[in-house]
């Protein structure tokens, strides 16, 4: 965990990752490209709790965000550190 402008974030902090661009797949897969420039796919099914519930409405899910360099949905009432998804996320090769 750790805080950077009065805001807690799970995981380890990867100085000033952000992402970029983010597309919608099946299944509730994300193909997310970040600052990098890795590509990289993210399994939204597995975040948890309630908070993460709407997202299984196909039409909240392929409609994300990108807010300063995190992904978002339902107009920012739902989002996800880029952090977070890098970390649970696995190698994209195209």
């Amino acid at each position: 965990m750790y805080i950077v402008n009065d805001i807690c974030y799970a995981g380890e902090l990867k100085e000033g990752i952000k992402v970029t661009e983010i597309k919608p797949l099946n299944g509730g897969m994300l193909l997310v490209t970040f600052s990098t420039g890795e590509k990289r796919l993210f399994d939204t099914t597995k975040l948890k709790g309630t908070a993460f519930q709407p997202l299984s409405d196909e039409k909240i899910f392929n409609n994300p965000t990108l807010f300063h360099g995190v992904i978002t949905w339902n107009n920012g009432e739902i989002d996800v550190a880029p952090e977070t998804v890098y970390k649970e996320s696995y190698a994209y090769d195209e």
